[in-house]
């Protein structure tokens, strides 16, 4: 009996010359109105399919992201929903939903998709990494190729009498699963790692340099095995199959790369490149998906190898991924899972044991030897376990470069629905298991959390302040040079400025990170303002400078691992609550994100600078004008202490004058003793300090809740303020916010910052916001010094 219902069966019969009737539906109906329904309509039934696909995809993305999972698995997820594994195994879904005609509409769109998510990949990865590889990066890569490989072929050869005779049986067909077993490809690892927000953390890099490394194999390898293939049905395919893989490599390399460089030089430097340059490349993609299938090689591999010859980065490979990556993940993608989900049948592989043992247990010992090979190289090259274990677990993350081989066996009758339907769950449940590992494994910022003290406040007096100065565009020049001139480095007490220019990485997926000399030329107006900056404050200032191109979402990493390397004491970063800080990193969310990464995880302390350019302050003037004046908000704790610290800094420029408010309650209420204890030993050690400085004042408010500290500020905001200058908010006293906090916009500039920096004070001064370095165990250690003051007699009396 010939079985309708099953998809491959139907194209078995149409190969053989056998017809098919159906009925043929309009594309378009009059109207519900005359009694139709829009569902026996194949264009309105295609929207609904594509609407329903796309939706419960975004369902299964919404309720396992909490779990760790990434949308790799949702997507396979839904697929397998919309297939006949659940709601395709119902008769009237299946018929109505997606009849004969709408799977083949479908299928089409799922190639087209994959065509194009190939195609992006290979924007993104730049070969140069494979130059710069060194000895530990290739071994790793080799061996965690080689052994999976030797490992599951001699699974396979031993089992081969399980195997049916055909086209699975072959050698060509036992290396080409194999193979695809072994490598570990760059499109499937980018994504995982950018949700995992590894991109910029050290496995992360090392990871995707084995994968690029891994790709080149693969390519290899895939053409190797089609080329056998060609060669099992006739011998002179073979040959034609190999001259057409040449010309095809060296049209794209030799012909359209040298076209791609030369759109990339005729674009002027800050100019989006002409429209024109990159539709013709995007129909370049339909063009070489044609030609590859039509000399027999897979249609995928001519749009990868089109990407690899787009320059990746600004301005030709961001443009065409920021133009074209939305629709292709979010739209095309989608489909190209429901398709696969459609071809997957749970319910097949049940009695299908004895034809499916072999490939599993190739599948399962290649897996496990790749994690041990990978291990076991990682600590050779002095790896640490939990470093090494993390990498191996995430070269074994499987996506859909698999399942694109896996429907390309398919197409070969390597592999019939059951081997099919197995190989889709094994990726699935080796994806869904690995992955939330990774983050039990890996910490990338666990390095950054560390028990020494690298603050303002603990740093001697005389020694050489280490900071590290974020700048994103050429707004936030003026404002930290001038921030930097009037913390008054002296030849006694030098500043080391570490200069980071933050560039959000576009159309790549290789995060850049470059160190200038002071005595090189640069075309960057940021870098050459700097040195213009630094130009006669040789003596006082060291200046360094660095050029950071990374993800957002792991830009935090960059400025942390610069401040942990270069021991530094403070990080200033830049902030605008008004309007984004340029082109570099997009709109102020981007900023805000930054800004929140680095405060939860700073190596040491941190400070915010909002520059309010509405009216004449210290940033649009000169030093050699008269004195500026500053107002320190102490409202107590370790952040208000280290803004207390920053500002004893200045307090020996003769240009400035600095008033220091300190908030006390009433009665003491709400106070923490211990804070109480460590902000009167810091104001005591400031107000002995600068007691003979007539340009530094000090006085007290006592205040009972939110309301009038906020009159408090407003009662002083009467004078002239050029700069106020902030603690964030730990250890403030709670009483002082109360009412303020659910108030706040600006949760990273704290309350009484966030208050400061708004319009509702109507101040013309910039605001300094600061955040001392939380160590790992700080509130221990500040009871053991709490302990310690409770015996021992004060030095001073306090100024009051």
């Amino acid at each position: 009996m010939i079985n309708f219902d099953n998809y491959h069966e139907r194209g078995d019969l149409i190969a053989r010359g056998l017809v098919i009737c159906r009925e043929k539906h309009a594309s378009h109906p009059f109207g519900v109105f005359y009694g139709q329904n829009p569902i026996d309509f194949s264009f309105p039934l295609l929207l609904i399919d594509i609407v329903l696909v796309i939706s419960i995809t975004r369902i299964l993305r919404f309720v396992l992201k909490p779990l760790g999972q990434p949308r790799i698995v949702a997507e396979i997820l839904g697929g397998i929903i919309i297939g006949p594994s659940v709601l395709g195994h119902t008769k009237n879904f299946k018929e109505y939903m997606f009849p004969d005609n709408m799977r083949f509409v479908l299928k089409n769109l799922a190639v087209i998709g994959f065509m194009y998510f190939l195609f992006l990949s290979g924007v993104k990865i730049d070969l140069r990494v494979l130059f710069k590889a060194n000895k530990k990066q290739w071994c790793i890569s080799i061996i965690g190729v080689a052994a999976p490989l030797l490992t599951s072929t001699i699974v396979a050869i031993s089992m081969r009498k399980y195997m049916r005779d055909g086209e699975l049986g072959t050698f060509s067909s036992i290396y080409g699963i194999a193979a695809s077993i072994a490598v570990t490809s760059f499109p499937v690892l980018y994504p995982v790692l950018q949700e995992l927000n590894l991109l910029s953390s050290d496995i992360g890099r090392l990871a995707l340099k084995l994968a690029v490394i891994g790709d080149v194999v693969g390519i290899h390898g895939v053409s190797i095995f089609e080329a056998a293939k060609q060669a099992e049905g006739k011998e002179s395919a073979a040959l034609w199959y190999t001259i057409s893989l040449f010309v095809i490599g060296v049209t794209i390399i030799g012909g359209v790369r040298q076209a791609m460089r030369w759109i990339v030089q005729s674009t002027p430097e800050g100019q989006p490149v002409e429209q024109i340059y990159v539709i013709s490349i995007l129909l370049g993609v339909f063009v070489s998906g044609f030609m590859t299938d039509m000399c027999g090689v897979a249609i995928c591999n001519g749009p990868l190898w089109l990407g690899l010859a787009v320059p990746d980065g600004p301005p030709l490979g961001a443009t065409i991924v920021e133009k074209c990556e939305t629709i292709v993940l979010e739209l095309l993608m989608p489909i190209s899972f429901a398709y696969i989900g459609m071809v997957t049948d749970i319910p097949s592989i049940c009695g299908q044991w004895y034809v499916l043992q072999p490939l599993f247990y190739m599948a399962l010992i290649g897996y496990l030897t790749r994690i041990f090979a990978i291990l076991l190289v990682g600590r050779l090259f002095k790896m640490t376990f939990r470093d090494s274990l993390a990498l191996a677990l995430i070269m074994s993350i499987r996506g859909q470069v698999e399942l694109i081989l896996f429907i390309h066996w398919m197409d070969f009758k390597m592999i019939g629905e059951p081997q099919f339907t197995m190989f889709v769950l094994l990726t699935l449940l080796v994806t869904a298991i690995v992955t939330p590992m990774i983050n039990l494994v890996y910490d990338p910022t666990k390095p950054y959390m560390i028990d020494k003290r690298r603050n303002i406040q603990h740093t001697a007096i005389n020694a050489e302040l280490q900071i590290v100065a974020c700048i994103y565009d050429d707004k936030n020049v003026g404002g930290m040079t001038k921030l930097l001139e009037v913390s008054n480095p002296t030849v006694d007490s030098p500043l080391s400025v570490h200069a980071l220019h933050l560039v959000e990485l576009v159309g790549s997926a290789t995060g850049i990170f470059t160190g200038h000399d002071d005595e090189e030329s640069s075309n960057s107006s940021i870098h050459n303002a700097l040195k213009l900056f630094h130009e006669g404050r040789d003596d006082v200032i060291k200046m360094h400078y660095y050029t950071s191109v990374s993800p957002r979402r792991s830009m935090y990493q960059d400025i942390c691992e610069v401040a942990l390397s270069k021991k530094a004491s403070l990080i200033i970063l830049p902030y605008e609550k008004d309007n984004p800080t340029g082109t570099d990193v997009v709109g102020r969310e981007s900023v805000q994100s930054v800004n929140f990464d680095v405060l939860n995880h700073a190596p040491c302390s941190v400070a915010l600078l909002i520059v309010n350019s509405s009216c004449v302050n210290i940033y649009q003037q000169n030093l050699s004008h008269s004195e500026y004046r500053f107002v320190v908000l102490f409202l107590g704790g370790a952040d208000a202490r280290e803004a207390l610290a920053y500002a004893d800094k200045m307090a020996t420029n003769p240009d400035v004058s600095i008033t220091v408010v300190r908030f006390l309650s009433d009665n003491n209420q709400g106070d923490d003793m211990m804070e109480k204890k460590l902000d009167d030993g810091m104001v005591t050690w400031f107000w002995v300090k600068n007691e003979g400085n007539e340009r530094v004042a000090y006085r007290e408010v006592v205040v009972k809740n939110g309301d009038e500290t906020v009159g408090a500020i407003q009662a002083m905001n009467n004078d002239h303020c050029d700069l106020w200058i902030v603690g964030r908010k730990q250890g403030i006293n709670p009483r002082f916010l109360y009412g303020l906090s659910n108030w706040s916009h600006n949760r990273e500039l704290g309350a009484v910052g966030d208050y400061v920096a708004s319009p509702d004070l109507g101040s013309s001064g910039s605001v300094l916001v600061v955040q001392q370095q939380i160590l790992r165990g700080q509130h221990l250690a500040g009871k053991k010094f709490f302990n310690r003051l409770r015996f021992c007699k004060p030095c001073h009396k306090l100024p009051f």
